[in-house]
This record gives structure tokens, sequence and C-alpha cells, in this order.
């Protein structure tokens, strides 16, 4: 990395799949480093009833979103703490270029600039397929994936041989959705870190020990 201390400072992107929730443990364990994963961070400062917390829970329980000011206050929360002495991996934000350029302005004035900003890229048709291949066995919880892991017998839970279920294909029409107002909301975002150079992309619809091979590629280590 561009640093000498070895202390990570990146944002993780990715469509829902992809394998963020893959590989930010990995970054983690590795580095030492925070996974701070907005959605997760927001609960926990409501959960705390921190004064931002407080001021968050207000706005959505109005159905109200959280605004740009408040989630980069929470983040600075963050970075002050024990956890992140050794670095930050932030997942779900930013989301908008707003938020970047005020994530950007924070983390200079402290005097932490970001180091990269990694997008793992999968064609929207491999994550259609991976996510609504899924077959579950509803009593155990046991998962399986009609492409990627079949079940032994078509259709039957390997150990109890009882019928296995399919997520209904809606949920391929509300996948779509999401990823096609991902793809509007990411896109800028993408643009603005390729502009500062400090974004890398990685095929994600590789194997998951290569897709981190190629992550700590992109940070300047060797897999």
């Amino acid at each position: 990395m561009a640093d000498s201390s070895d202390v990570l400072r990146m944002v993780l992107i990715g469509p829902p799949g992809a394998g963020k929730g893959t590989q930010a443990p990995n970054l983690v364990a590795k580095f030492n480093a925070a996974h701070l994963a907005t959605g997760d961070m927001l609960r926990s400062q409501v959960a705390q009833g921190t004064a931002l917390g407080k001021e968050a829970k207000k706005i959505m329980d109005q159905g109200g979103l959280v605004s740009d000011d408040i989630m980069v206050n929470m983040i600075k929360s963050e970075l002050s703490s024990e956890k992140c002495k050794k670095g930050f991996i932030l997942d779900g934000f930013p989301r908008t270029i707003p938020q970047a350029e005020l994530l950007d302005q924070m983390l200079k004035e402290q005097g932490k600039p970001l180091q990269k900003a990694v997008e793992l890229k999968v064609d929207d048709e491999l994550l259609v397929s991976r996510i609504t291949g899924r077959l579950v066995h509803p009593a155990s919880g046991r998962s399986y994936h009609k492409t990627f892991n079949p079940p032994k017998a078509e259709g039957k839970d390997d150990v109890t041989g009882e019928d296995l279920v399919q997520r209904s294909d809606d949920n391929a029409d509300a996948l779509k959705k999401r990823l096609s107002s991902y793809h509007a909301q990411t896109e800028p975002i993408v643009n603005y870190y390729q502009k500062s150079g400090i974004w890398a992309g990685v095929d994600a619809a590789q194997s998951p020990s290569t897709v981190w091979g190629d992550i700590l590629k992109c940070l300047g280590f060797d897999a």
C-alpha cells in the first residue's frame, strides 16, 4: 500500500451476492482492521442511545433517510475508537458523490485519507443465478445450490431426504430491481474513485480464494 505503516483504509464496493460478506472477514483477520458496515453501525449507535443514534432514530421513525452529515459523523466517531487503530474497511458507504466528498474531507482533516476503493465486479446474470438457484431445507437451514452445490438427490436434503424449498421467482425480479438501482447509484461513485486514482476492480465471478488473492494484489500485497 502507499503507506509505510501497516494500516488499512479502504472502501469495499459490490452488489448483493458479490461476496463482500466473504471477503470483509478475510480483510479483518489479515489487517486487524475494523469492518464498518454502515447498517450495523447505525443500529449500534441507536441501540447505545448515543446523541447521533437518537438523532438518526428520530429521522428513521418518521420514515426519512439519515443525512450525510449524521453518517459521516458516525463514521468519525467509530474511527476514534480502539478497534479502528489498525484501519478500517467501509462497506455500504459512500453511496453518493456528496457522501464521498464529505468522507474524503473528514478523513483528510484527520490525516487518514483513503488508500483504496476496491470494487467486486460480477455480471448481473451470474448474480441472479447465484442467488436464485439456492435451495433450502427449512427445518435445518441447510442450503444448497442447483448449479454450484447441488444435493445428492435432486430436490432432497442430503441428511433427512426431506424436500428442499426454492425461493420464488419473484425474488429474481426483486433482485434485478435491486441490481439496477445499485448500478445507478454506484457508477458515479466508481467514476469518482477512478478519477482520484484509488479505484481497483476485482473479477468476483472467480472462486473466493482467487478473489481474495486479487484483493491482496490490489492492496500491494502478494497473495
